[in-house]
């Protein structure tokens, strides 16, 4: 059955457009209290944001809805995505919830729920979520009503625990680095954490005034922390995204190293040191061919899944994995986190840089990526993939891609779009085949 409000990460849209209004937060509030509402004991809530101007009103109505169903409701203040999943665990609550829109910019903003083990939801409970949305709220007794407070030291703790991902007789006092939040909900964690372990830091995007989130910064736009790196002779630079569950690295070059190569370095010393689970790596469809065949150089697997942290999350689950993530840098270490993680995956590369005593240029280069290319189609009416000369024109490309590269065609899930993505050896012949198929499916369209 097709949702009308969760996609694969949670609840996003335009504010006060569509599903993203006051209106919507309140009932998603009453709708999730009342699915998690179970026993007689006092349940609670835990509700974190980034820095969106949105984020107070959509808190404030997320209150009213839990409250109003007899939750009590625990309020951080701006902290990163795999703050609220770790905080919910720790503080014994029912539920948790980030209110953010990741990497978008500040005009769009998103509810992700959490279960009380950290996890995000199944599809099971957002399915059941989404009904009772469609119901009238069980609304508790006057007595019953919820309570609200806010906690001060949320950011202390999430920053104890980050830095407890990292063994105790590392120090980063060698090191230079420039460190992007984005301006968003890492602005005060991630800098203290890397800056209490020895690093000199410079900040980037630490300046949040409720619009400006990933505008010209963060791990989606790193043009200025590139230029930054160069500028100050830093070792690293790290680039978080607007809730921090996203990592993109630059090396003292200034050159970007994306999620691929990160997975590659962190896999590789969990390896030598015996504490890598699963026999490999999971991530996407995404991620490129070169990260396949040198893991495979190295005795180690790689899992894909489809594009979105929770399918990886659910397959590392299944397959006792303890590394996973994506080419976009989201960096999933189950030892130390039940989502992804920015500023977890980034102390595991700064360590690393402190060990090898080599450049950031050297030991983030593991691996040669192969000729990628991503090209999207939009199309009007059904989707064109159903069309007889679609699929031959994709089945003679994959045909003529095996053993020299890969194909990989995905309609988008939010806009009527497909995306054709092939990767090879041959960097004209990835080209040619991506341009045969996107031709085919603008002609079926």
């Amino acid at each position: 059955m097709a949702r009308k409000f969760f996609g694969t990460d949670g609840i996003r849209g335009r504010t006060n457009a569509d599903v993203m209004t006051a209106k919507t937060a309140m009932r998603v509030g009453q709708a999730a209290g009342n699915y998690f509402v179970r026993g007689t004991h006092r349940h609670r809530v835990v509700i974190g944001k980034d820095t969106r101007l949105s984020g107070y009103m959509m808190e404030s109505a997320l209150v009213a809805g839990f409250t109003s169903v007899g939750m009590d409701v625990i309020m951080t203040g701006p902290l990163p995505t795999p703050a609220i999943a770790l905080l919910t665990r720790e503080m014994r609550a029912d539920l948790g919830v980030m209110i953010s829109a990741s990497h978008n910019l500040f005009a769009d903003n998103g509810i992700k729920l959490f279960g009380p083990d950290g996890f995000k939801l199944s599809d099971e409970a957002e399915a059941e979520i989404e009904r009772l949305l469609d119901e009238e709220p069980a609304l508790a007794e006057p007595e019953a009503i919820g309570r609200a407070r806010r906690i001060e030291d949320a950011r202390g703790r999430y920053i104890h625990a980050v830095k407890n991902s990292v063994a105790s007789n590392v120090r980063f006092d060698t090191l230079k680095v420039v460190v992007d939040c984005a301006h968003g909900a890492a602005y005060q964690v991630a800098p203290s954490a890397i800056w209490e372990l020895g690093a000199e830091v410079i900040t980037l995007g630490v300046s949040p005034d409720g619009t400006n989130i990933n505008d010209g910064v963060g791990s989606t736009s790193i043009e200025t922390l590139q230029a930054r790196v160069v500028e100050e002779k830093a070792d690293i630079g790290i680039a978080l995204d607007g809730d921090a569950d996203r990592l993109i690295v630059v090396d003292e070059k200034g050159q970007a190293v994306d999620g691929d190569q990160i997975m590659a370095l962190i896999a590789t010393r969990m390896q030598e040191k015996g504490s890598l689970t699963g026999g490999g790596v999971v991530s996407t469809v995404m991620s490129n061919l070169g990260l396949e065949r040198y893991f495979e150089s190295i005795g180690l697997t790689l899992e894909r899944t489809k594009v979105g942290d929770r399918y990886v999350l659910e397959r590392m689950k299944e397959g006792g994995f303890n590394v996973g993530g994506e080419q976009s840098g989201h960096m999933i270490l189950l030892d130390h986190a039940t989502t992804g993680d920015g500023t977890v995956a980034a102390l595991r590369v700064l360590t690393s840089l402190v060990h090898a005593k080599k450049p950031a240029s050297e030991i983030l280069h593991l691996f040669d990526p192969v000729p990628q290319l991503l090209k999207n189609v939009r199309y009007d009416g059904d989707s064109p993939l159903g069309n007889e000369t679609v699929r031959g024109t994709i089945a003679e490309v994959e045909k003529e891609l095996i053993g020299k590269g890969r194909l990989v065609i995905r309609p988008s899930g939010t806009e009527p779009v497909i995306r054709v993505m092939a990767e090879g050896d041959d960097a004209a012949q990835v080209e040619a085949v991506v341009d045969r198929v996107c031709d085919a499916v603008r002609s079926a369209a």
